[in-house]
């Protein structure tokens, strides 16, 4: 009875709750602190079970205390009551607690903006972000400002308005007024939002940099389980096709060798870019769904299998004026799949290596053609063994 009393509670359900909101927020910013001490020192790593069990410990013990305060209040007023003394007001106390639950949730909300916020990511290192950056801002100051405004109002409300004998309340059945106050206002609030955010993502999709002129730099990302494949366009700036049928372990991207452009196709294990010039980001997929995600660039789009997209933005920051931003020598920026795609999803990480024009063309000048001498064979080999198996049907037949 016990057990089905406390699974049935409310009250212990929005404690539970109340827990593991509070669990996962720590467990977080614990998480960032512990890798960044991991890398600094030789101590063993915490898988999170240590810390889990922490705070569920903690939790049983604030319970109890919980649990004995109480008692110890109820015992307090039936003695006050036998004593012929007047029992104690729980409204005012409950109003009390209101009050405090409102100070230490606000409490809380600062410290998740200093502890959480701490990690949000460095400024936008694309043209096409800071206006993203902007959007971001405006929607979090205004959410923001109705949060801290309705919890103020809130539980300042049920401490003013608690329960008393000297006070009357009132039925209120329906208002008007009230209805049209709390529809229209939270309605033109989000529509401002979305407006803001239309205007907002047609700038970045609708300008030269997007739509109007070639890119400067043509650039083929394609992701598979578990890895990314970057594919450079050669000395005549051109990408050959690629065609699906084609795919083996020696043409892995299923590069179609009859189109002249794909010759002096490159290929590149890490994706560097020039700063302050277009780039273009073909995106594909072999397999499953997988997502082209850099966060420094405010950049992110599907890789569907069958459906070529593409991303097209300006790199501002190199990647040596970021390391002096956030001074970290050790900094690079990263690409990511941004899908739970498999077990090894965790590998698809590539480095993007953001450089000076000089320093592009230099690195390109070093970088090997795709059609290498043993692909050469293999597509020999390959075409020999079609035109035997060819042969051999038109016997059979």
């Amino acid at each position: 009875m016990g057990l089905k009393f406390l699974l049935r509670s409310k009250k212990m359900l929005s404690l539970v709750a109340a827990f593991v909101l509070l669990g996962t927020s720590q467990l977080f910013a614990q998480a960032t602190d512990a890798a960044a001490a991991t890398t600094a020192t030789d101590a063993p790593a915490d898988n999170g079970l240590l810390t889990a069990g922490y705070y569920i410990l903690l939790f049983v013990i604030v319970c109890f205390v919980v649990g004995i305060v109480g008692k110890i209040l109820r015992v307090f007023d039936l003695t006050q009551q036998i004593q012929g003394k007047n029992p104690m007001n729980w409204h005012n106390i409950m109003g009390v607690c209101c009050l405090i639950f409102l100070v230490a949730g606000m409490y809380g909300a600062y410290w998740e903006f200093t502890v959480q916020g701490a990690m949000i990511l460095p400024e936008s290192a694309s043209v096409h972000g800071v206006k993203i950056d902007e959007m971001f801002w405006t929607t979090t100051v205004l959410t923001m400002i109705v949060f801290v405004i309705t919890q103020i109002l809130l539980f300042t409300f049920l401490f003013r308005y608690r329960y008393s004998e000297k006070r009357r309340g009132h039925f209120l059945p329906h208002n008007n007024t009230i209805e049209k106050v709390w529809t229209i206002a939270p309605a033109i609030v989000l529509t401002i939002l979305v407006i803001f955010g239309f205007f907002t993502w047609q700038q970045i999709t609708n300008t030269v940099d997007a739509k109007g002129e070639p890119a400067s730099i043509n650039v083929d990302v394609t992701g598979h389980q578990f890895a990314w494949e970057l594919r450079y366009p050669g000395a005549d700036g051109k990408l050959g096709q690629t065609n699906y049928k084609l795919v083996n372990a020696s043409n892995k991207l299923g590069i179609n060798f009859k189109d002249k452009y794909s010759y002096d196709d490159l290929q590149a294990d890490t994706l560097v870019i020039p700063v302050r010039k277009s780039i273009k980001l073909n995106i594909h997929a072999q397999d499953v769904i997988h997502s082209v995600y850099m966060p420094h660039f405010r950049v992110q789009l599907n890789a569907v299998p069958g459906l070529p997209t593409y991303f097209k933005f300006t790199p501002t920051i190199t990647t040596r004026e970021m390391r002096a931003k956030v001074d970290d020598q050790t900094f690079e920026y990263l690409l990511y799949c941004n899908k739970i795609c498999g077990g090894a999803h965790y590998n698809m990480k590539k480095v993007v290596r953001v450089v000076t024009e000089a320093e592009y063309q230099a690195w390109l000048s070093q970088q090997k053609p795709y059609l290498t001498d043993q692909l050469k064979k293999d597509l020999k080999f390959a075409a020999q063994k079609g035109t035997t198996q060819q042969n051999r049907l038109a016997l059979n037949n």
